[in-house]
């Protein structure tokens, strides 16, 4: 029996599409991700496990609101309806941060005060476009960005110092110019309103700067839980020991005796590879977007890492090249995009044959096709795969897969 509006945990779940599963007990609601994983994938084995997650509302990181104003003048922040530019009110969402979402509706009552004119589509004309916010769990800090279609923005100080004043946990305002006809939230410009233009995140034990371009995952508990298995099916730890998330320092008990050399493709602002660092006798990361690289870079040296090589690069490309010089690598860990990897990676990957590769994959349709080539080529075996429940209430489901070189 369907619930009334009022009865339900979101009153607008049905028409925005960010949370399918909102009104599903969350233990049913695994058992039916793990079952989907586990039909999609049970010619290598299926999948038997979900990691759950603890804190299962307001877990997302990243906050992104539209504006409208009605005819008396108010301001009504919102969400676009799935598949649609219409713009749907909501007060509160279960999924975002609670901090994110207080800013959005703050927000709103200084776009009519301060008579910031709203961009409309359809005409091209006006001036703040969208509200993104970022917060760092790990530390508390919270970024806002005003997404516009000008570098104009009149009394942008005073608009900043307003917010703050109520949201003292805001430590910068980032003014983002888009002015292209597009469907892309950022542009390619960025200017500091106040503050440095990034915020500090802690994540198992390591610093990371977040920009507002940064790639950062959404979920810093489960993104936890998913890389602490991750780096365990590598053999970069001890699984009995595992990590210490709360120090920085190296743990004698788990660092690997062997030294293991560790490529992480895709490695976008570096986490995971900075992570293992502690771990591994050297570490590469591959990533094609420079200002990925540029930010793992500066990680790398925030966290004074130095067993750590960034290049900018197309991955496939980049092992191609590696593997043709004669180098090894012990370990590969790759988590590429939704669409998955390409036939020239994975043929680059069967130059290279390093004993483990871990596959992190947030696209399980992607993840199925490429885990057919690998069978094709017949080098590597499925070990086990292992879903985790990165993104509650939704039907997404992150998967890590771990397979081991045959002749190892």
């Amino acid at each position: 029996m369907k619930k009334d509006k009022k009865d339900r945990i979101c009153p607008v779940s049905d028409k925005c599409g960010g949370c399918s599963y909102i009104e599903t007990g969350y233990e049913k609601q695994l058992e039916i991700k793990r079952k989907k994983l586990d039909m999609l994938l049970k010619d290598f084995g299926g999948c038997k496990s979900i990691t759950p997650m603890e804190n299962k509302y307001y877990y997302r990181n990243k906050v992104h609101a539209v504006f409208y104003q009605k005819k008396d003048r108010t301001v009504v922040a919102g969400i676009f309806r799935e598949g649609t530019h219409d713009i749907i009110p909501v007060e509160n969402c279960p999924l975002e941060n609670k901090e994110a979402r207080a800013i959005v509706n703050t927000t709103a009552q200084l776009i009519r005060s301060f008579k910031v004119p709203l961009y409309n589509e359809d005409t091209g004309k006006g001036l703040l476009r969208h509200l993104l916010i970022r917060t760092a769990d790990g530390t508390g800090e919270i970024m806002v960005v005003l997404v516009a279609s000008s570098v104009v923005f009149p009394s942008r100080k005073n608009f900043a110092k307003a917010l703050m004043e109520k949201h003292p946990a805001i430590k910068t305002v980032v003014l983002n110019i888009n002015d292209k006809d597009t469907n892309l939230i950022l542009g390619e410009r960025s200017d500091t309103i106040t503050g440095k233009g990034y915020i500090i995140d802690r994540l198992m034990g390591k610093t990371f700067k977040m920009s507002a371009e940064s790639f950062y995952q959404v979920n810093h508990e489960m993104t936890e839980k998913l890389y602490k298995r991750a780096l365990e099916l590598a053999g970069l730890t001890d699984a009995a020991e595992g990590f210490d998330t709360t120090a920085g320092a190296r743990s004698a008990e788990i660092v690997s005796s062997d030294k293991k050399t560790v490529i992480d493709a895709y490695c976008g602002v570096g986490t995971i590879g900075i992570i293992a660092s502690d771990r591994a006798g050297q570490v590469i990361g591959v990533e094609l977007n420079s200002k990925a690289v540029k930010d793992a870079v500066n990680n790398a040296k925030a966290n004074n890492v130095r067993n750590i090589s960034f290049y900018c690069e197309d991955s496939g490309a980049f092992l191609e090249k590696y593997a043709a010089g004669g180098k090894r690598a012990d370990v590969l860990i790759m988590d590429p995009p939704r669409s998955g990897s390409t036939r020239k990676f994975i043929d680059a990957i069967h130059v290279l044959m390093p004993e483990k590769i871990v596959y992190i994959s947030c696209g399980p349709e992607s993840l199925k096709r490429d885990l057919e080539y690998f069978r094709q080529l017949g080098k590597y075996k499925v070990e086990s795969i292992e879903g985790f429940d990165m993104f509650a209430w939704t039907g997404h489901v992150e998967t890590v897969v771990a397979l081991h070189r045959m002749d190892s």
